[in-house]
């Protein structure tokens, strides 16, 4: 009989909680260091290993299906709730394994070396961004300070300090903000580099490839579609995929009563914003274009009716569709006039 494991993973340590008999019993507990845990590892028969999809889990689970051991990740927000008590790592462990009694928890699928560096690329950008935006913000709520104001638009904010005139601000005030422009380009030097080692990596990933072909998904997209969800396969439909990143409605009915309310907004926060802004992005160019395909026929009709960001949501939840049809049925996107 293959025997459950729930494993609290750390840093140094880990809580190891072996499943008994009784479901959702714990026949026994022990704690190991990283070195005891990996040679415990070793040693057992193959095992199904249950672990929260947490830090380091991905490496964890390679190295236990390396080994000959199943791997089942389970999300973070829905094993927790199984916890009673006090938050211990035996409680987290005991948590584990009445999670994975119930069949409605999907599992989190171990991410491969490839996909985690497109994932990890992915995480520096976005870090880079967020300083970026915070430098820029920064320098125009100085600025406003001293009644200069830029115009919209981030390209604006390094050329307006650039052109300052030295009796518009202090001189001290002058050398911090010539830093933070420094800052600024070097930021940006940070993310072209990573966008191009992506561009790199797509010339290497079919699945990434594939997903450049549908319309509002691009470089960044489309590798973080690859490295981040993985196998679209896991998804019964596209519908599914869609609610899997947050983009369907909400609902709360009863009875005879259906409510359907905004969107529910639930998983990756990432992914949703860029998908919304692809949408975005394509609704925009249907208003300039003379030929539209079929797509941004039905995008202009739901705007006309509901709205530009209704119509933006919607639309990033037709992309997410398609893009789960492209990576399941391994081809392009064909365009539909």
């Amino acid at each position: 009989m293959q025997h459950t494991i729930a494993v609290d993973l750390s840093k140094t340590i880990f809580q190891v909680a072996e499943a008994g008999v009784r479901p959702g019993g714990v026949a026994r507990n022990r704690r190991f260091t990283r070195r005891q845990f990996e040679r415990y590892v070793s040693e057992r028969p193959p095992s199904r290993f249950i672990l929260e999809a947490c830090g380091s889990a991905h490496y964890w689970g390679r190295q236990l299906l390396a080994q000959g051991h199943e791997v089942k990740l389970l999300p973070p927000h829905r094993s927790r709730v199984y916890r009673t008590g006090d938050k211990t790592d035996r409680a987290d462990t005991k948590s584990l394994l009445e999670a994975e009694r119930n069949e409605e928890i999907l599992p989190v699928p171990v991410k491969s070396e490839d996909q985690q560096c497109l994932a990890s690329l992915h995480r520096l950008r976005s870090g880079y961004v967020r300083s970026r935006t915070a430098r820029l913000n920064a320098i125009r709520g100085l600025l406003r300070e001293y009644g200069i104001s830029i115009a919209v638009g981030a390209r604006h904010v390094v050329p307006a300090v650039y052109t300052l005139k030295p009796e518009e601000i202090p001189a001290p005030l002058r050398a911090g903000l010539d830093d933070a422009v420094q800052e600024i380009r070097a930021l940006e030097e940070r993310i072209e580099s990573i966008e191009l080692n992506l561009e790199a990596l797509v010339r290497q990933t079919p699945l990434a490839q594939r997903l450049l072909t549908v319309p509002g998904i691009g470089l960044v997209t489309a590798t973080a579609l690859t490295g981040l969800v993985g196998d679209f396969r896991r998804f019964a439909s596209g519908r599914c995929f869609a609610s899997y990143l947050g983009l369907v409605p909400k609902e709360h009915s009863s009875g005879a009563k259906r409510r359907l309310g905004h969107i529910s907004k639930r998983g990756d926060t990432y992914l949703r914003m860029l998908l919304i802004h692809g949408a975005r992005m394509v609704l925009n160019w249907a208003h300039r274009k003379e030929t539209l395909s079929g797509l941004e026929q039905w995008a202009l009709r739901v705007e006309a009716r509901r709205g530009r960001n209704i119509a933006t949501v919607a639309l990033a939840n037709k992309i997410a569709r398609i893009a789960w049809v492209v990576a399941t049925e391994e081809r392009d996107f064909r365009r539909i006039a």
